[in-house]
């Protein structure tokens, strides 16, 4: 049997809809596992939602309200959604206590550290003297920037040693780190682009966007194989 992978959903563009790149789908598929997508609810409900899933991944998208981190908004604050962000929040922190394998990219992976009771750097460019451009423009698999990927780490097991070249689309990033969490993976300037969990099942987030790269000839598939691989052993197979 497959195991079941809920997919955290986002805002679309239009008032009203849901919306999220089929890039995460396909890479969860990839990965043996089946996608289920998880709209924004109730946060009461988080507990329901982890009773049918396998693993869970924290997908991308906006800003984290900063309230939730206990900051004030930055100037350079974009968009949030404060319901989506408690359904988030609730989902990881349910998710942490059950050990179930948590895979977080991008937002996600600034969500992981917000839950575990870190904070973020609200606006990498006016905040963090000397920083590269994170919110790079170009297709979604152009590569910006390297990660080196710290020794020891999960991270290193899954990818092999780097450094790795990584495509960019965030302007925020991991400031205090989240109790538990540690880092496995840093930017050229110093920003955390990797965290961990050691001694769990499966706890990783990366701040850089690997489902982009699902129909490449060059993929991280591997961090989704990973995931999928710890699905498996965590649990029996839920029944939908």
């Amino acid at each position: 049997m497959r195991p079941v992978v809920g997919i955290t959903l986002g805002d679309g563009d239009r008032p009203g809809y849901h919306s999220m790149r089929e890039d995460y789908v396909r890479s969860v598929e990839r990965s043996g596992a089946v996608p289920l997508v998880l709209p924004p609810i109730s946060p009461q409900d988080a507990e329901a939602v982890l009773d049918r899933l396998d693993g869970l991944l924290l997908s991308g998208g906006i800003d984290v309200d900063p309230a939730l981190y206990g900051q004030p908004p930055h100037a350079k604050l974009g968009r949030v959604d404060r319901a989506r962000d408690e359904f988030e929040l609730a989902l990881t922190r349910h998710a942490l206590a059950r050990d179930l394998p948590l895979f977080a990219i991008c937002r996600g992976h600034q969500v992981l550290n917000v839950a575990a009771g870190g904070t973020l750097v609200q606006d990498i460019q006016s905040q963090l003297q000397g920083a590269l451009k994170h919110d790079a423009a170009g297709r979604r698999t152009r590569r910006s920037h390297a990660v080196e990927l710290l020794p020891g780490s999960r991270l290193r097991e899954i990818l092999g040693p780097g450094p790795l070249a990584v495509n960019s689309f965030h302007h925020q990033a991991i400031e205090r780190l989240g109790e538990g969490l540690s880092v496995s993976g840093r930017s050229p300037d110093g920003v955390i682009e990797a965290v961990e969990m050691r001694g769990r099942g499966f706890v990783l987030g990366v701040q850089w966007h690997p489902e982009s790269f699902w129909s490449e000839p060059s993929s991280f598939q591997a961090l989704f194989d990973a995931h999928a691989q710890a699905c498996r052993a965590a649990s029996p197979v839920r029944v939908l």
